[in-house]
């Protein structure tokens, strides 16, 4: 099997499709979409975007493709303070011009709703925000 330990920015012509949980990985045999299977042996766990590329040893790259995934859209007229509810409950968010995604939970939905957004079911790529302390992920508030 073949091994990938580093990643590289430069795609290659095979591709892996991973969710957003997915590409939060250290060490973990994946199959690429054509059915390559391979195992990433990471130095340290890394959040992986779509772009990214698994440098394989035999010189080969998979590049990294990011999942449709069923998320809520949140639309309003005035965004900014959805965006802050939204941050303070620590829920990743996908924040872009006119609308923010983030992945599904009743109690956002419920709580988007009665702030007067408007909430609806899409199927798209998860890339949110990384963390103000550096790119990709945080985990807790110990900075």
């Amino acid at each position: 099997m073949l091994v990938a330990s580093k990643i590289v920015k430069a795609g290659g012509t095979r591709n892996c499709t991973l969710s957003y949980e997915d590409r939060f990985l250290r060490r973990k045999v994946l199959t690429s979409d054509d059915g390559t299977q391979f195992l990433v042996d990471l130095a340290h766990t890394t959040s992986l975007e779509e772009g990214d590329g698994f440098a394989l040893e035999d010189g080969s790259v998979i590049s990294v493709r990011a999942a449709l995934e069923p998320l809520l859209e949140i639309t309003a007229t005035n965004l900014l303070p959805l965006v802050w509810h939204i941050g303070n409950r620590h829920c990743p968010a996908q924040i872009e011009q006119g609308r923010v995604l983030v992945q599904p939970d009743h109690v956002i939905h419920d709580l988007m709703k009665k702030l007067g957004a408007k909430v609806r079911e899409v199927k798209e790529p998860f890339t949110p925000e990384g963390g103000a302390y550096g790119h990709g992920r945080t985990h807790s508030h110990a900075h």
